[in-house]
Formats: structure tokens, sequence, C-alpha cells
């Protein structure tokens, strides 16, 4: 991807997310940034609850509730995520970090890419 800036990258990371929150998670976020940092990617997405989920948040039970799963449902889809980030990048994944806000509806996702391998691009025009 070396004819490819790092604002266009980061674009089709959050473009690929945005896709996979509505196909995999069934509803998008509001908003999603990504940002490449050396050998890392960190995703911002905004507004990623669902009505039914704001609900549950409302009490500490439902709250972790929401938590547990929505980390268990992005554990399970960590293979397609991976898939997204080495077919954008063309780089492998080494670990993925992730927390979701259930007062804010933010949910961060965080990519460590292996050593070897960082994101290729060109500098930002």
């Amino acid at each position: 991807m070396s004819d490819a800036t790092k604002g266009q990258l980061e674009a089709r990371i959050s473009e690929a997310i945005i896709k996979f929150e509505k196909e995999y998670m069934g509803r998008g976020p509001m908003e999603t940034k990504s940002y490449i940092i050396k050998d890392m990617i960190f995703v911002r997405l905004k507004g990623v609850l669902t009505p039914a989920e704001e609900q549950l948040a409302k009490t500490v039970d439902g709250a972790d509730l929401v938590k547990r799963t929505r980390v268990q449902l992005l554990e399970g889809a960590r293979p397609l995520l991976e898939s997204i980030v080495l077919d954008i990048t063309g780089c492998r994944v080494q670990s993925l970090h992730t927390d979701i806000s259930t007062k804010t509806g933010e949910r961060v996702i965080i990519f460590t890419l292996y050593q070897d391998s960082q994101p290729g691009f060109s500098a930002d025009k």
C-alpha cells in the first residue's frame, strides 16, 4: 500500500469497521475515526449502543452485561477484523484490545501489529 497516504489508509479502516459494525453487530456507529500510530491502529467509534443496550446500561448489572456481551462478540469476530486490517494495510495483527463505555456509547478498538510489519504509506501531503 505504499501508494496510499496515511490518511487514506485510516479512512479505509474506518469505512471497513463501519461496514463490519453494520453487518456483524447489526448497527453502525454514528461516527468513526481511525489512527495509525507506529505499529498500532486505534479506532474510535461513537454512538454504538442500541436503544435496548442503553436501557440495560442504566443499572450496574446491565452495564456489565452489555460490556461482556460486546467483548465476547468482538472476540468471536477477531479473524474477520484481522483480515480487514491485513487487506487494507498489508500488516498482520498481533493483538486486539477493546472497551466500550456504557455511559457515552463510545467504543475503542486497538490493533497492535507485528513489529516486523508496519503499515506502508506515502507521506501525507
